[in-house]
């Protein structure tokens, strides 16, 4: 089993920003809510924002690029998947992120211990408590939490919009059902600074943070801070023993199963018969063949 090695986690001095680009995804699931209140909060700690919406993620990155001598931090409110989307314009401005969790899952908001409420997620940001994290790539798209390719792949593709806004968290066992019916392993070869090992699997997931999939934990000792990615690989015959095994995944103690491979690097390379899709954070941004690697301290962040 992999062991994550730990580093020490870098906060930063509290600087409290004074003019915030606030970003809102319209789309997410709590898109919709009411955030007067919040930037009344905001202006009320000093804080001046400029709000800016979007109907699909790719705008968040260059709208943070396009704007980025205009503000000292960006905040984000939306999910996971937003997120994820504003990680190439945080990282190329090197802005501070804050997060306003309005997703369905929100676990990136969860493992840097954010509550859901946005009026104490506001008052995180106004604190000005920063701490740097790592990020994920695979193919070149960043991600903050995981990427995965074969079941969580195909439950991305079975958990719609409407699902997700219908029926919260509790859309992912919906769309899992879909997912574990018509769930085959595939072979696939797993390449680290190991070697390469050919394995029959029914999922492959990189994590980069500690939370995903709504609160599972990607490995018991993973950090979102320790500069390297935490894979595993579910080689089970049926996915009917994924019952058995759900406890374990939301701890993190998969790995003690043995029909699950574990392994802690820099960096993978996974190769498949045939293109697969690759989800991360929750949306399919690209096919195998797939490199993922991990970019060490490259965001700073808002923190408690």
């Amino acid at each position: 089993m992999g062991l994550a090695v730990g580093t020490a986690t870098q906060y930063h001095r509290p600087t409290a920003p004074r003019r915030a680009l606030l970003l809102v995804n319209r789309n997410a699931r709590r898109g919709a809510a009411p955030i007067e209140s919040v930037i009344a909060r905001l202006g009320q700690r000093g804080i001046e924002t400029s709000i800016e919406t979007f109907a699909t993620p790719a705008e968040a990155s260059d709208d943070i690029v396009r704007r980025r001598g205009a503000f000292d931090c960006v905040i984000i409110a939306g999910g996971d998947g937003t997120l994820s989307s504003a990680a190439r314009g945080i990282r190329e401005t090197g802005l501070p992120m804050g997060i306003l969790p309005m997703g369905t899952a929100n676990d990136l908001a969860r493992t840097l211990e954010i509550p859901e409420d946005l009026a104490r997620a506001a008052d995180i940001i106004a604190a000005g408590r920063t701490r740097r994290i790592d990020v994920g790539s695979v193919n070149g798209h960043l991600f903050f939490n995981v990427a995965s390719i074969g079941l969580s792949a195909d439950l991305a593709r079975n958990l719609c919009r409407d699902t997700k806004r219908r029926w919260g968290r509790l859309g992912y066992a919906v769309a899992a059902i879909g997912a574990l019916a018509s769930a085959r392993p595939f072979s696939t070869w797993i390449t680290s600074k190991d070697g390469t090992v050919r394995v029959k699997t029914m999922q492959i997931a990189v994590g980069n943070g500690r939370h995903y999939g709504g609160g599972n934990v990607v490995h018991y000792a993973a950090r979102i801070d320790d500069g390297h990615l935490d894979l595993y690989s579910l080689e089970v015959r049926s996915v009917w023993k994924l019952a058995l095994m759900a406890p374990s995944f939301r701890a993190g103690g998969h790995g003690a199963w043995k029909e699950v491979r574990t392994a802690h690097c820099v960096a993978f390379d996974v190769e498949t018969r045939r293109p697969r899709s690759v989800n991360a954070d929750g949306e399919i941004v690209t096919t195998t063949p797939a490199r993922f690697e991990v970019h060490p301290a490259a965001v700073e962040v808002y923190v408690p």
